[in-house]
């Protein structure tokens, strides 16, 4: 098979592997009333659920990167797949919440490190000429596996009982079995270096260390400044997809009685419809531009961050299902926007040798402070008296911040920071 041909065929695989883990993550939003009904617990106790996922995920995510810059990135990518599908597997039979805290929360979260380090830093060497298009390729494995299974997942846990373990049993297994086609299909490619480090035959052949990614991530601001906006986009994210059909059952379901089988689906078909148009618009639009202006990547996530504010205001106040679903769509696509190139711009400014370790520092910052979001939120509603629309409210804050610091780094740093790695190439 030619060259160019796997380049499009590890896409593929990667795709589907992207599906199973963002889509799988979505299992748990949709399911949380069924869930709490089902184990006795409460809505802060189930969030605790999300905190610890997304806390295992940003702990162990750094060193998941690291170790895909040292070992196979293939066999990173299929020993994640089989080892959170194994998690999610496992979730369908728990029978108290520190049970489905070890499969969802623990098992799945280590699970999930091993993919997006790895399978990003392969995307972005097999496509240096299209690397911000086949990002957000990959990047639609996300929106549609979100839709997919949250849908599922709302449908079944909203007929009551213990279905909404079926979901978690159906993905596990399907999950699984991909992580077989992975190891017979994903071939093991070499990692990039650049020329320069090509002139030293020690270096090339010497292994890249823990210091060296972070410095090669810390010593470019501009680098930083993408993590922390992208950490502010994940608080909002986890936030968003945890309890927004929580919040459209508790606001809507006495107007809009199909709510109780498809709030799961109605939480995200929307956004990421609106996701969806935004990626792709953004993602040929950065690739055309970025030549002739370095700085558009960064321009596009600023306007996607900021036009997404008043969206997402709208979308928790208003007192109309329709209105919100029309606001959950502008959302999408301005959050489509940013989503369109912020990995394209921290790799423009990060050395190719450590994409996959940088990805997984730049991971380890947004689902840090991230994992936050899904206790936080329901504990902001019971101060307001079990009301969800303060909550999801609040997220806009955290957009504007991401905006801001992405807008420092375009002024102060980004100029540099090429500069710097065009002399290194």
């Amino acid at each position: 098979m030619k060259r160019l041909d796997y380049k499009w065929t590890a896409l593929a695989l990667l795709w589907v592997a992207f599906f199973l883990q963002q889509g799988t993550r979505q299992l748990f939003g949709p399911s949380v009333p069924a869930i709490c009904g089902s184990l006795g617990i409460d809505r802060v106790s189930v969030g605790v659920v999300g905190t610890v996922f997304a806390m295992t995920y940003g702990i162990c995510v750094p060193f998941a990167g690291l170790t895909a810059d040292l070992l196979s990135r293939k066999w990173m990518v299929t020993v994640g797949v089989a080892v959170f599908c194994l998690g999610i597997f496992l979730s369908g039979f728990v029978a108290s919440v520190g049970l489905l805290i070890v499969t969802y929360g623990i098992l799945n979260g280590l699970g999930q490190t091993f993919y997006y380090p790895s399978a990003s830093s392969l995307v972005s060497q097999l496509h240096k000429d299209s690397r911000a298009t086949a990002m957000s390729i990959l990047q639609l494995g996300l929106y549609i596996g979100i839709v997919g299974c949250g849908g599922v997942a709302g449908f079944l846990a909203g007929q009551g009982g213990d279905h909404w373990r079926l979901p978690f049993w159906i993905f596990g297994g399907i999950g699984l079995a991909w992580s077989v086609a992975l190891a017979l299909f994903l071939r093991n490619t070499k990692p990039a270096t650049s020329q320069t480090f090509q002139t030293s035959q020690t270096f090339q052949t010497s292994k890249p260390r823990i210091r060296e990614a972070c410095v090669a991530v810390f010593a470019k601001p501009t680098a930083l400044c993408v993590a922390l906006g992208l950490a502010m986009m994940i608080y909002v994210d986890i936030g968003f997809k945890n309890w927004m059909p929580t919040h459209l059952q508790a606001t809507f379901l006495d107007g809009c009685p199909f709510l109780k089988q498809w709030a799961g689906l109605h939480a995200v078909l929307w956004h990421y419809l609106g996701a969806i148009l935004g990626i792709l618009s953004g993602s040929r639009f950065g690739d055309r531009v970025a030549k002739g202006r370095p700085g558009i990547r960064l321009e596009l996530g600023m306007l996607g961050l900021g036009l997404a504010i008043p969206f997402i205001v709208w979308m928790a106040l208003t007192p109309s299902f329709v209105l919100c679903c029309v606001a959950m769509f502008g959302f999408g696509v301005f959050r489509g926007v940013y989503d369109s190139n912020f990995m394209a711009s921290f790799f423009d400014v990060v050395n190719p040798r450590y994409h996959a370790s940088g990805v997984g520092i730049m991971m380890c910052i947004a689902f840090l402070f991230g994992s936050l979001s899904s206790t936080v939120l329901p504990w902001i509603a019971k101060a307001f008296g079990g009301n969800m629309s303060y909550s999801m409210a609040s997220l806009a804050g955290f957009y504007l911040v991401g905006a801001l610091i992405l807008l420092v780094a375009r002024a102060a740093f980004l100029k540099r920071d090429l500069e710097q790695e065009t002399e290194a190439a």
